[in-house]
């Protein structure tokens, strides 16, 4: 696979919590970062996906008015609460 350095200033604490784990975990500081990022990115693509996926509901008219969102928010700490909204 055809890589690229990336460069990055990094506060002083992070950078010692990254040589720490890579001590630990007998790894390379490279191995380290290359995990974190590619976990971020990931996560950041579900993230942007969720919401487009949201919002195409919301385009749609598949939504729950809050009205009914907080009564039963309210109804929760109730003996019998209200079923979740649909």
């Amino acid at each position: 696979m055809d890589t690229k350095v990336i460069t990055a200033h990094v506060p002083l604490p992070l950078a010692e919590k990254v040589d720490q784990l890579a001590a630990r975990l007998e790894r390379p500081r490279g191995w380290i970062v290359k995990q974190a990022l590619s976990a971020w990115v990931d996560l950041e693509e579900e993230r942007q996906r969720l919401t487009l996926e949201a919002l195409a509901d919301v385009d749609a008219g598949r939504i729950i008015d809050h009205p009914a969102v907080q009564l039963w928010a309210e109804s929760l700490s109730a003996e019998k609460p209200l079923p979740v909204p649909r």
